[in-house]
């Protein structure tokens, strides 16, 4: 649930799902790499101790 909510509020989260679904990816395929991503900005986040900021404008 946590990769739907960022993918309508993370700007990063938002661009990839979008990007992804435009080039014929399916939605729940596009969700996965959503989840992946979410998981991988916690990490980076908790590894380096510093907050999160999005890539993206």
């Amino acid at each position: 649930m946590a990769a739907v909510v960022a993918i309508r509020y993370t700007p990063d989260i938002k661009a990839q799902y979008e990007r992804l679904t435009s080039k014929g990816k399916s939605k729940m395929s596009a969700l996965g790499a959503a989840m992946r991503k979410l998981v991988q900005i916690c990490f980076g986040v908790l590894k380096h101790q510093q907050p999160y900021q999005p890539q993206t404008g």
